[in-house]
């Protein structure tokens, strides 16, 4: 991987500064949540192309991202419960930081509760709703693997929150059509199919992460933008007073490194509390909203975003160290429908349970819409100049789906992104202009898999 001297941080301060969007000075956006966001298909159920006369389908496939959960660990709440305990003894809560500490601590049961990093109630509606919609979906198809006893093949990374999303998943759709139910294989684990960020696969990437001097020399300028340093003050500043709030920033607590990281605890929580709605008192998620502003949830937003562009997704235009890796999962994609059109396949469906580390660098590697624009050296991350939202490329449950139908010896795609038929990359060519439908014999040539 090539490596230079990174761009100075006036310049990218110059290029960021005006990069937030219209909607952070006004009303919240799924945005400010990033990856965190709670899934919603992405296009109305009466909208779907009808397949061209006399195809009929024969397979379906997706991959998909576990569903809302809990954060991984109870770190953020951690530390800013201990600078609110701090400045609850000394008088210096404002009067709306006093609800912060037990709406912190509530939040820290509720994910105690459900298990950190695992699925919420949340999560696991998200996926009933999908799963019934890939069945509404596709009706002739689930009814065709019942009749014949096709298999459903179910494939995890093999951890807990992916295989109980796939458990979710699959028990929805024996609920819609119990006579899937024994057809419905139980699901196995692979690794290095669905975890291939921490797998062999996935070595030069880890060093990548852990190790490139241009990658957190970019980070660490976005970061320290001048716009940063006031938006968490702001954060800080509705729950500590502000001599309290001038100790944090001078590093009067050794609880917490700077003011940008308590700001950053306050936003991850803000940003994960929606995933726990089904667990909150009266089924409602936590007001987290009333600690941050839209504007700072946005900036903060803008700032996660940042990190997973350039750690998970189109990253420098000049490397494609963090979405190579993914070719493991595209190239299964093509082999399952191959091995259908080639007859060597009884398979039914096969559903992949997997990450957003993994489903990021699929969209970028598969050139799917909002990953299409890399960073240049001149031209960094910016909401301003490029197309990447983490709450529409990976939000919680987000999902890459082919449909595969067959008329004689002729077998046509279908790709769904987050439910929304979408083109394959430019250089693929439908059936006819405007069609959602691909010969797969076309995929084969333009994405170089054609002898």
């Amino acid at each position: 991987m090539k490596r230079f001297v990174p761009v100075l941080a006036a310049t990218l301060s110059a290029l960021l500064v005006a990069s937030v969007p219209a909607q952070a000075t006004g009303s919240r956006s799924l945005t400010s949540y990033g990856t965190k966001a709670s899934y919603a298909p992405r296009q109305n159920a009466h909208g779907y192309q009808r397949a061209p006369r006399g195809y009929r389908p024969v397979f379906t496939e997706t991959v998909s991202r576990h569903g809302s959960r809990a954060a991984t660990s109870s770190k953020d709440g951690d530390l800013v419960l201990a600078l609110w305990d701090r400045a609850a003894a000394e008088d210096q809560l404002t009067s709306t930081g006093r609800r912060f500490g037990p709406d912190v601590r509530t939040l820290l049961a509720a994910m105690a509760t459900v298990g950190y990093g695992n699925l919420s109630g949340r999560g696991e509606q998200e996926l009933r709703d999908t799963a019934a919609r890939l069945e509404q979906r596709l009706p002739g198809l689930f009814q065709r693997i019942a009749e014949n006893g096709e298999p459903i093949d179910v494939v995890t990374s093999g951890e807990a929150r992916a295989v109980a999303s796939g458990t979710v998943f699959t028990g929805a759709l024996a609920s819609g059509d119990p006579a899937l139910a024994p057809l419905i294989r139980p699901a196995r684990a692979d690794r290095d199919l669905l975890y291939f960020h921490k797998s062999a696969g996935g070595a030069a990437y880890r060093d990548y992460v852990d190790h490139d001097q241009r990658l957190a020399t970019t980070l660490k300028d976005i970061t320290e933008q001048p716009a940063t340093a006031p938006a968490a003050r702001r954060v800080l500043e509705r729950i500590f007073k502000p001599a309290f709030v001038q100790r944090v920033v001078d590093g009067a607590f050794s609880s917490v490194a700077s003011d940008v990281d308590a700001a950053r605890a306050v936003y991850n929580l803000y940003a994960i509390a929606p995933s726990l709605s089904a667990e909150m008192p009266d089924h409602r998620a936590l007001p987290m909203e009333r600690y941050i502003a839209p504007r700072d949830a946005a900036w903060f937003g803008y700032l996660s975003d940042a990190e997973d562009f350039y750690e998970k997704g189109p990253g420098f235009a000049d490397s494609d160290i963090t979405y190579r890796m993914a070719g493991v999962l595209l190239d299964d994609f093509f082999r399952q429908a191959e091995a259908k059109r080639a007859g060597t396949s009884a398979l039914g469906a096969e559903l992949r349970f997997t990450h957003a580390e993994e489903i990021i660098p699929l969209a970028a590697l598969m050139g799917l819409p909002g990953s299409t624009v890399a960073a240049t050296p001149d031209r960094p991350y910016t909401y301003a100049d490029n197309p990447w939202r983490g709450a529409s490329v990976s939000p919680m449950a987000a999902n890459i789906q082919w449909d595969v139908f067959r008329k004689g010896d002729t077998y046509l795609v279908r790709m769904l992104y987050n439910e929304k038929e979408t083109a394959f990359k430019p250089g693929c060519r439908p059936v006819s202009r405007g069609s959602v439908f691909y010969d797969l014999d076309e995929l084969e040539r333009c994405f170089g898999r054609a002898s």
